[in-house]
């Protein structure tokens, strides 16, 4: 009942700020908001998301190692990138810096077989938890700044959703 409110809440937010037209001229704006994903009005970190599915999809070719490697770089690039994009906007976590989504839902996925009915699960439960933001997602939501902030409640979202597709690959696998 209770995340069934907060995301119906999230839905209710007010109009989001406008996004400066430096996402086109500057290419780390450009980058942060994902190719211009982010310039969607209508749910970028959703697309933004969909988008890393692309990313997971060509990472099936590597090992564990080397795709826990690339998912590392990603997350860490995102820090600096989400911290300045926001920075210039003047936001604590503008909605068209949506690089955290894209970075962090690859980690929804170490460890599972790249089959549709698991991407579509992981793809659900990361969504779900980072719009509703349970304990302690909102926390840091709430009191995490700067890159580091942006990143991590997408990143705890996406380790809690990891820890869940593992649950259900021992009942499934």
């Amino acid at each position: 009942m209770i995340l069934a409110q907060q995301i119906r809440n999230q839905f209710k937010k007010k109009v989001p700020p406008p996004t400066p037209p430096s996402v086109w001229t500057n290419p780390i704006h450009y980058i942060t908001c994902v190719f211009g994903i982010g310039c969607i009005p209508f749910m970028p970190g959703t697309l933004a998301t969909l988008a890393a599915v692309g990313i997971c999809f060509a990472l099936q070719g590597v090992t564990t190692f080397q795709y826990i490697f690339v998912v590392t770089c990603l997350n860490i690039i995102g820090v600096w990138l989400c911290g300045k994009t926001n920075k210039d906007f003047g936001s604590h976590d503008h909605p068209a810096t949506c690089f955290d989504e894209l970075a962090s839902f690859p980690i929804c996925l170490i460890g599972i077989p790249f089959t549709w009915p698991y991407v579509l699960i992981a793809f659900i439960l990361f969504r779900i938890l980072d719009i509703a933001k349970p304990p302690p997602i909102n926390y840091i939501d709430n009191n995490m700044h700067g890159g580091l902030g942006v990143m991590l409640d997408d990143i705890v979202a996406a380790g809690v959703t990891l820890g869940i597709m593992h649950i259900i690959l021992v009942f499934t696998g």
